[in-house]
């Protein structure tokens, strides 16, 4: 009988705190309703009438950067409200649901009802008291959760109106489609009475608030930058055809006119070196000769030089010409590495600091993704590099900064890992991150925008592979729910197929006309390109989570995270063999001069015969660990480790 009353007494004390929390959460999120009504967090007539200043003045660069940071603040304060009204929403939510459960266990610990005539007089007076009590709170509660709807749901309508009025934009049909602007211009006079570009004058800052799932972005047509490098390109595009799905925009380009741009690598080039994750376009297959098959870091056998990396991270090795380029990054350093390829010695290292934009704190990563996993990539003229705190950085060959720029939050739960590819004037980007996935399409020369392809898709690892599919260029992207295809140039979309899910981790590989993507999960799947994306076959026995497979002379090879390799006909999905190796696998298979090198997570480099047959050639060991995916250059190779770099030649 103790021990119930104890009960009965702690489950009083759990309700009458949970009455008390919930009453606060609701008065806060009355007095929040009140405030935004009164104050709107968007409207300001300061920047009203900077932007007014500006169209007097469109020379003034100061007063452009004062409405561009006026404009963030303004940004900002939008996001701080609506988490102030969607969290107060939770917690009111939960402490009812709380308190229903608290009197539910009341109720058992009573057992039988109390007999109101054994009680005092006084007790009907307390009772009528407790009840106006509960009616009240209850109304409150009631008052605060609609306060709370109306707030959410105003801001959302609200923000695209003001700014479009802060900076006199007419919204468009597409524009009034999504909620938030994707970015503000003006246009400014010009002397010459020629009609000039137009002037992004507020950062491009993604405020598109998530409905139904917030790893969804609203479906746009991709937004180009009029600016090219160095003389103007104009693309005439044929008018725009929606499909049935919303999220499905297909367009072509009729006419397309040839780059002026100089120093763009030719195809010959760029099979010469190797200037990307994965080697050529970043689809696993190298086109180097004479390449040893078999080394011992241990002994020294065949290992021409061997370098400690400063700063630990799991890009791979790309090259240009006598040039290697490596990054490593931590909680407080981020930096560039260029190493002589034939001697191993540094040649210089750049400091990626004070980039505009990027944030104090570094974001928390897994200590299997680190804040360097992206792979760095090169036109021969360039260097790009890409951080997991969003920082991207464009470097010459001798280490000189030519831009530097943030893409924003990456907000990945395990760290961005998407590595670059370089296509002409258009460096691309794969930031398929929590919020507002994109394709972003960046001039080379100076870091902005020509385009930005919004995605529907949710977070993803994968990079994206860039090949000539017969009759055109085009970049495949895998993301949950979908794998697609863009126009590099344009970032317009070519066709998507509906078919992967999941947190994914491999990019696709290509060849023979088909597209191949997997996770873990989920399945292996192929892709039959033509007039219609369409998939061709599917196989759900052996999956992948990080290894991305490749396809070479109508064979396609997979590894797995747990140590399984496997071999396919790309055209059927006949399984031809698998073999069991002892330790999984995050580096990809590379295809090279006849054989698949594939490290393991023990840094062991297996060797094997590309064929129908599995047959091993090596197993070569390095000596440490590694996760990464080893590069190709005249009869050598090198391989990344946790700790070192290493080359391996005859």
């Amino acid at each position: 009988m103790v021990e119930k009353n104890k009960n009965i007494k702690t489950w009083e004390t759990i309700a009458r705190i949970s009455i008390a929390f919930a009453l606060l959460i609701s008065v806060l999120l009355i007095v929040n309703y009140v405030q935004y009504k009164t104050m709107d967090p968007v409207e300001s007539e300061l920047i009203l009438g900077l932007v007014q200043r500006l169209n007097e003045n469109p020379e003034d660069a100061q007063l452009r950067d004062e409405i561009r940071a006026l404009d963030l603040l303004s940004r900002k304060a939008y996001f701080t409200k609506q988490w102030q009204v969607r969290t107060g929403g939770y917690l009111l939510l939960m402490s009812i649901v709380l308190l229903v459960i608290v009197k539910q266990m009341q109720l058992n610990n009573n057992g039988k009802q109390v007999d109101l005539s054994e009680r005092e007089d006084g007790f009907e007076n307390q009772k009528k008291t407790r009840l106006w009590v509960s009616v009240s709170g209850g109304v409150i509660v009631v008052i605060a959760l609609a306060f709370a709807f109306l707030n959410h749901q105003d801001l959302g309508e609200n923000l695209n109106q003001a700014i479009a009025q802060k900076m006199e934009v007419k919204p468009t049909q597409e524009t009034q489609k999504t909620p938030v602007p994707h970015e503000t211009i003006i246009e400014t006079p010009n002397d010459n009475n020629q009609t000039p570009p137009k002037e992004e004058i507020a950062i491009v800052e993604e405020v598109q608030e998530e409905a139904k799932n917030e790893n969804i972005a609203e479906e746009t047509k991709p937004e180009p930058n009029q600016k090219a490098i160095g003389k103007k390109e104009e693309i005439v595009k044929q008018e725009e055809q929606v499909k049935e799905e919303p999220s499905k925009v297909v367009a072509e380009v009729v006419k397309e006119e040839k780059s002026t741009a100089k120093n763009f690598p030719t195809e010959a080039e760029l099979k010469a070196n190797y200037n990307a994750f994965r080697g050529f376009g970043s689809n696993g297959i190298d086109f180097h000769k004479n390449i040893p098959t078999k080394w011992d870091a241990g002994t020294g056998e065949n290992i021409l030089w061997k370098l400690e990396i400063p700063i630990h991270g799991y890009n791979s090795p790309i090259i240009w010409g006598d040039k290697l380029f490596l990054s490593g990054a931590n909680a407080n350093k981020r930096e560039v590495y260029c190493i002589d390829r034939n001697t191993g010695k540094l040649i210089w290292t750049y400091d990626v600091s004070a980039v505009p934009g990027s944030p104090e704190k570094s974001p928390k990563v897994t200590d299997d993704t680190g804040l360097a996993a992206p792979s760095l990539t090169t036109n021969g003229n360039l260097v790009f590099a890409l951080f997991g705190n969003g920082d991207l950085v464009a470097l010459d060959l001798s280490g000189k900064k030519v831009w530097d720029k943030n893409l924003g939050a990456t907000n990945n739960h395990y760290g961005h890992s998407s590595s670059l590819v370089v296509h002409e004037e258009v460096l691309i980007v794969q930031y398929d991150i929590k919020r507002n996935p994109k394709l972003l399409g960046l001039n080379i020369s100076n870091g902005e925008e020509i385009y930005k392809t919004p995605r529907k898709v949710k977070v993803s690892w994968a990079s994206p592979v860039l090949v000539n599919t017969g009759s055109k260029m085009e970049v495949i992207l895998a993301a949950d729910p979908i794998i697609a295809s863009y126009n590099p140039k344009t970032g317009v979309e070519n066709w998507q197929v509906d078919c992967i899910f999941g947190e994914v981790g491999p990019s696709v590989a290509y060849g023979d006309g088909i597209v191949f993507g997997v996770n873990e999960y989920a399945k292996l799947v192929a892709i039959k390109l033509g007039e219609i994306a369409e998939i061709l076959w599917e196989d759900d026995e052996l999956l992948s989570d990080v290894p991305s497979p490749i396809v070479k002379d109508g064979l396609m090879y997979l590894a797995t995270s747990y140590g399984v390799v496997a071999c396919y006909d790309a055209v059927s999905g006949e399984k031809y063999w698998e073999n069991e190796f002892d330790n999984g696998f995050y580096g990809s298979p590379i295809y090279s001069d006849g054989n698949i090198f594939l490290m393991d997570m023990g840094g062991i480099l297996h060797v094997f015969k590309a064929g129908k047959e599995f047959q091993s050639i090596a197993s070569n060991p390095l000596g440490e660990d590694g996760m990464t995916s080893p590069a190709f250059m005249d009869g050598r190779i090198y391989i990344r480790g946790n700790k070192h770099l290493i080359c391996v030649g005859k």
